[in-house]
Formats: C-alpha cells, sequence, structure tokens
C-alpha cells in the first residue's frame, strides 16, 4: 500500500458526534473527502440536515443526519441502531460533542451544571464508545477517536467540571483501546483552542496577543487544522497506534 492509499476511507462509516460545527464539521467533511459515509448527529436535527445536504453535493458520498442528546444515556442505543440500521456498520466513531457552561466562582457551580458538562463530556463518550466498540469487535474492527482538551491537562479555575470530565476521556482512552483491542483501536485528539463558534465569547484581541507571546506557533487553530490528526487516526495509517492521546495545540505552554 502506497502511503497516501493508508489515509483512504472508501467503503467506510463514520460515525460523528457534535458534527454539524467546528471541529466536527470539519471531520465531517473531510473523511466524506476521503471516501467515507458519514453519520452526522448532534442535538439540532436542521443543523445536521445542513451539513449532510453540504456532504453529498460536495462529495457525492451518503451522509445521514441524526438528532441526538450525547449526554443522554437512553438516547445512544436509537443513534447506534439507527446507524447500523442505515449503513448496516460503523468503522470510525469519532465523540466530539462537548461543552463547557460559564461561571463567576466556583460557588456557582452548580449539581446541575456540574451533570451537564459531565455527561455530555464523559458519560456520553464511556456509552456511546462501549455501544459502538462491542459492534465494531463482532464485525471488522474499526476506530474510536475521542476528543479531549488541553484543559485536561492545563485546567483554570474557570473550566474545572469540563476540564475534569475531560481528563476522564484520556483516561478512558488508554482503558478502552485495552478492552477493545486488537481489532478496534481507540485514540484521543488532545484539541488546544481552535477558532470555532464557541469562542465568539472569548476576548478575541487579548487572546490572540497571548497566543503570539506564549504558543510555539503564536496563534490558535482553525478547524480544518484538526483534520489531518483525525484522518490519522480514523485510517489505516494509524494502524499500530492505540491508546494515544495526541496534542493538536499550536504548542501551548
Amino acid at each position: 500500500m502506497k502511503p497516501a492509499e493508508r489515509f483512504d476511507l472508501g467503503g467506510k462509516v463514520a460515525l460523528v458526534t457534535g458534527g454539524s460545527r467546528g471541529l466536527g464539521r470539519s471531520m465531517v467533511l473531510a473523511f466524506a473527502d476521503a471516501g467515507a459515509d458519514v453519520v452526522i448527529a448532534s442535538r439540532k436535527l436542521e443543523s445536521c440536515e445542513a451539513v449532510a445536504d453540504e456532504v453529498t453535493s460536495k462529495t457525492g458520498r451518503r451522509a445521514l443526519a441524526v438528532r441526538c442528546n450525547v449526554a443522554h444515556w437512553e438516547e445512544l442505543q436509537g443513534l447506534v441502531d439507527t446507524a447500523y440500521g442505515h449503513f448496516e456498520h460503523v468503522d470510525v466513531l469519532v465523540n466530539n460533542a462537548g461543552m463547557s457552561l460559564p461561571y463567576a466562582e466556583l460557588e456557582d457551580v452548580t449539581e446541575e451544571m456540574w451533570d451537564r458538562v459531565v455527561d455530555l463530556n464523559m458519560k456520553g463518550v464511556f456509552r456511546l464508545s462501549v455501544l459502538v466498540g462491542r459492534r465494531m469487535l463482532r464485525g471488522s474492527g474499526g476506530s474510536v477517536i475521542n476528543v479531549s482538551s488541553t484543559g485536561s491537562i492545563r485546567p483554570t479555575p474557570w473550566i474545572l467540571p469540563y476540564a475534569a470530565a475531560k481528563a476522564g476521556v484520556n483516561s478512558l482512552t488508554v482503558g478502552l483501546a485495552h478492552a477493545f483491542g486488537p481489532s478496534v483501536r481507540v485514540n484521543c485528539i488532545m484539541a488546544g483552542p481552535f477558532f470555532t463558534d464557541v469562542t465568539r465569547s472569548w476576548d478575541i484581541p487579548a487572546f490572540e496577543e497571548r497566543a503570539r507571546v506564549a504558543f510555539a506557533l503564536g496563534r490558535g487553530g482553525q478547524p480544518e487544522e484538526v483534520v489531518g490528526a483525525a484522518l490519522y487516526f480514523a485510517s489505516e495509517a494509524s494502524s499500530f497506534t492505540t491508546g494515544a492521546v495526541l496534542r493538536v495545540d499550536g504548542g501551548i505552554p
């Protein structure tokens, strides 16, 4: 196999949570460009359908939009059944859906806030990985890609529920790699700051000034810059890589 051929996803099916925007949308489009059919899942069906239409018009690949709140344990079986019912197999699962809720002081973090953040960022990742990973084991194997955050290893007081959940994702990645090996690989993209719709609430000039000084690349990332890592983990290019947590962060300190 030639080096470029190892990144080919022809005949594969990729399921991406949080696939309607940001990093998820970029990964969906990249997988389709590489030959995969895609399942786009998020809480807003209309947004998923818009990306599905974009996939079909730009690449000619098949795309299925599914409404699902990954934080809700009971909805995940339906997502998996729908994906397998439509495509018969899933070869790549990307656990990308995530969020962080703002708060002014640690005392302002309520139990409801904690549960919402942890349920989406970690509980859902575990449950969906188990549901899909077990079916991959019964089939021809596959790849699970988790999306973590550099906040998991550089936590600040203002993202502690999110940082704790993402640290859990790092741990799940290693444990699930051993649980599902050798035919299913489980890896993690530890994402740094990317300019997505989430960053609209940031003080962008202040961030850019800090990035120029502190980051090795001197800037934040663009969503399409996650694509290389995602294609690596999704494809045969990473056939001897599992349990890995790869920082894609522009060289943050």
